[in-house]
């Protein structure tokens, strides 16, 4: 007889999702998938709209986010426009999504990964959230919320808000950065790092609590994609596409953002509303790749400041060759919260990030535009049509969790076999099942450009199809 167990609600994903695990007749792991639930709607109803809404529309895909969309989009829409945005409208473009790679990756490793890591696997649900860090660990949660704190304020300093601006414009940015908001941004970066340099501290010795999680938390072969600059470094904002195998050889060197379809394929799978991108010339799925945090320091030949740089070198070494294991994604969100604060160091010290030009004006004059920027959660991909009205009248979006969804799928499926035995999926599994999904930081929404709940249903199925366990988390 068949037997359901409901486990309601998912603990710290964004977003709606399902897992399906199929049994042999041993009672082994055969096959596991990761679904999305959620119907992806975004890219159909832009259709119609002018292009210069599209910035700000797309902002409402997401709640973390919004300022990667927004760029994106501001970047497909430039190329619309055919225009170069004023040298000031791009450095304040490219502060604006530090501060968003800031506050997101602290979102992600303090209060949604660091219970995991602090509190263990194996603990208590209940307690495994950002409320039992404060009780357990008060130091750690508090420097994770101030850190957050920082780089949305940088975002409201210079576009106005926090969540949903609507600055970031095609040709450049609303309004230029007055004085007093540099000031105040110069300010908070001292303390952002000291944040981030201490929670490094303690993170790295504590790596080697966690050998068996690093081994079977998607690690495995795959290539790697993310923006390089023309030296090959890590670039967050505007560089060009380089991709990697899994021994470190470069197999597309300096790929403009504008020729993605020339290596990027899409398959869709009937179980899920995500797309499954894949490198083109291997095939689908044998060209499955890695975006986001520690595929963005696989990639890269470094990060162009100082700590950063210190702290990349380190993280090569963990492995001969690329940092394989997809576990090590929350090393590299430190990594890069650092380079995030640098680097906004370096840009706030420029005077010319105060010149008024900050954007540039014209009329449509092609009718396609392909932006692509690093959000926190890897490579995305805005591409728009218009009509000679300046209409939309296709979309594509590529977001880092569907360019990480055949990752993701195989990192459940090494999961479930690691940890399933005889057909039993107890609480540490379920705990692991979505600890492996939450090393890629999903943002379920964003991938199927939806408004969705947030759970997690398994279904383990025996040999035959039939359903022989189900939990809701």
């Amino acid at each position: 007889m068949d037997r359901q167990i409901v486990i309601d609600p998912v603990h710290r994903i964004e977003g709606h999702g399902k897992i399906t695990i199929q049994l042999d007749a041993s009672g082994q792991v055969e096959d596991a998938a990761f679904h999305v639930t959620q119907f992806r709607g975004f890219e159909k109803f832009c259709e119609g709209r002018p292009y210069y809404e599209m910035p700000s529309l797309v902002e409402r895909i997401c709640g973390i986010c919004p300022v990667s969309h927004s760029l994106a989009s501001a970047k497909a829409c430039d190329a619309i426009l055919g225009v170069a945005v004023p040298e000031a409208g791009q450095m304040l473009r490219a502060l604006l999504n530090l501060a968003s790679v800031m506050q997101s990756h602290a979102l992600s490793f303090f209060y949604l990964s660091s219970p995991d890591l602090l509190l263990g696997f194996d603990g208590p649900p209940e307690k495994r959230n950002i409320l039992g860090l404060l009780e357990t660990h008060p130091q750690l949660a508090a420097d994770g919320i101030r850190l957050r704190q920082i780089g949305q304020s940088i975002i409201e300093w210079l576009a106005g808000k926090k969540i949903h601006p609507t600055w970031v414009v095609p040709g450049g940015v609303g309004v230029p950065l007055s004085k007093e908001n540099l000031e105040n941004i110069r300010a908070v970066l001292p303390e952002a790092r000291d944040i981030v340099l201490r929670t490094i501290g303690w993170f790295k010795p504590s790596i080697e609590n966690y050998r068996e999680e690093i081994r079977t938390f998607a690690n495995f072969p795959s290539m790697f994609l993310g923006l390089v600059d023309p030296c090959g470094n890590l670039e967050l904002f505007d560089g060009n596409l380089r991709f990697i195998d899994y021994q470190g050889n470069v197999v597309a060197e300096q790929v403009p953002p504008a020729r993605y379809a020339e290596y990027i394929g899409e398959a869709v799978e009937d179980h899920s509303y995500l797309k499954s991108p894949y490198y083109l010339p291997l095939g689908y799925p044998e060209g499955i790749y890695r975006v986001g945090p520690a595929a963005r320091l696989n990639v890269c030949s470094g990060c162009r400041t100082p700590l950063a740089d210190e702290e990349w070198a380190e993280f090569k070494s963990l492995e001969k060759g690329p940092v394989l294991s997809s576990f090590y994604n929350h090393y590299a969100r430190l990594i890069e919260i650092l380079y995030t604060i640098e680097k906004a160091e370096q840009l706030t010290a420029d005077p010319d990030i105060l010149n008024p030009r900050v954007r540039a004006h014209a009329q449509p004059n092609f009718f396609e535009g392909i932006g692509v920027v690093e959000a926190p959660r890897g490579t995305l991909f805005h591409h728009y049509q218009v009509d000679e009205n300046g209409l939309i009248t296709g979309v594509n979006l590529i977001v880092a969790t569907g360019n990480n969804n055949l990752a993701m799928n195989r990192g459940v499926l090494q999961v479930a076999r690691h940890f399933i035995k005889n057909g039993e999926v107890p609480e540490s599994v379920l705990t692991r099942l979505e600890a492996v999904i939450r090393v890629f930081d999903p943002c379920l929404s964003c991938s199927t450009h939806a408004l969705g709940m947030n759970s997690l249903h398994v279904h383990l199925l025996g040999p035959d199809g039939h359903v022989v366990d189900e939990k809701w988390r």
